[in-house]
């Protein structure tokens, strides 16, 4: 059955995942930083709410999907926050992506309020939030995660209670180690296979019918071959993404020497002001290191 939930947050993921809500019959209260972002839900019959406070005071569920861990803090437990009205019974789904030390302490504040919350970080890109398929990491407890199921349904293809708050938000870094290493080393092989004199549509099409083919090929395939880095997902989001996954690294103690290198290579683009480009501009550094732009006719050798 359909219930009315909060959303908070309505960027690149969250909008989309917010309209496939609302086209499974879900009423909606939202609230985002701009409001125009809104707009579109508001037209379809979702109401408006001007702080995170508002929007717990009218439901029992709320999903957020925000940029990062101070952003989370601030709407679950700041001064207008989530749990300054949230109802005994409330359950919180968080689907950003942040620190699993922070879910850990926002877990502690809203269970002294009897507040349940799951961590449930998302993988697929705008594309997946768009089609409904992305695969969802929940950690929480069974009862919880229970509840949160049949919204999930809604959002991905593939979804994976994996323990306890904040274990959603270890293997979204573990995700986000494969993709951000992916993503360098599909750039490395058309770089490579370019300045040779290879089509880079050809090396794309040979690797993803073998053992080399992958889901970032296959997505951002037209961003490589374009040089279209419009944003899916932001350099600036996947760095901060990789810092979780190495301060998660030096927790545990578990070296972690090639996320390391590629964090220090979105970085560069993040300074040479790329910040705001899709991750996959990470190919601009290996074409810059190489002194060749893909597609560039070149001798074959």
């Amino acid at each position: 059955m359909a219930e009315k939930i909060g959303f908070i947050g309505l960027g690149i993921m969250g909008g989309p995942m917010a309209h496939n809500l609302m086209n499974a019959g879900h009423e909606l209260v939202v609230h985002s930083r701009h409001r125009s972002s809104a707009e579109e839900l508001e037209g379809g019959g979702a109401q408006w709410a001007d702080d995170p406070s508002a929007v717990a005071e009218q439901v029992e569920t709320i999903i957020t999907m925000l940029p990062d861990s101070p952003q989370v803090s601030e709407v679950i437990d700041g001064e207008q926050g989530i749990l300054r009205t949230a109802r005994e019974g409330t359950l919180v789904i968080d689907m950003s992506t942040i620190s699993p030390v922070v879910t850990a302490e926002l877990a502690h504040a809203a269970g002294q309020k009897a507040v349940g919350l799951v961590d449930a970080p998302v993988s697929g890109g705008d594309v997946g939030a768009r089609q409904g398929t992305l695969s969802i990491m929940a950690g929480g407890s069974a009862e919880d995660f229970a509840r949160a199921q049949p919204l999930f349904e809604h959002l991905g293809k593939t979804v994976v209670h994996v323990g306890e708050v904040g274990a959603g938000q270890v293997v979204k870094a573990c995700n986000q180690i494969v993709v951000a290493l992916t993503i360098e080393a599909v750039s490395e092989a058309l770089v490579l296979g370019s300045k040779a004199g290879v089509d880079p549509v050809k090396i794309l099409d040979v690797l993803s019918g073998g053992l080399a083919a992958n889901r970032v090929m296959e997505v951002r395939r037209e961003n490589f071959l374009r040089h279209d880095f419009t944003p899916g997902f932001r350099i600036d989001l996947h760095h901060k993404d990789l810092g979780i996954a190495l301060a998660a690294g030096r927790e545990y103690g578990v070296p972690l020497p090639v996320t390391a290198i590629v964090d220090q290579m979105l970085q560069a683009l993040r300074v040479s002001g790329h910040g705001s480009e899709d991750h996959s501009a990470l190919l601009r550094v290996l074409e810059e290191w190489a002194g060749h732009e893909i597609g560039q006719t070149v001798s074959a050798v």
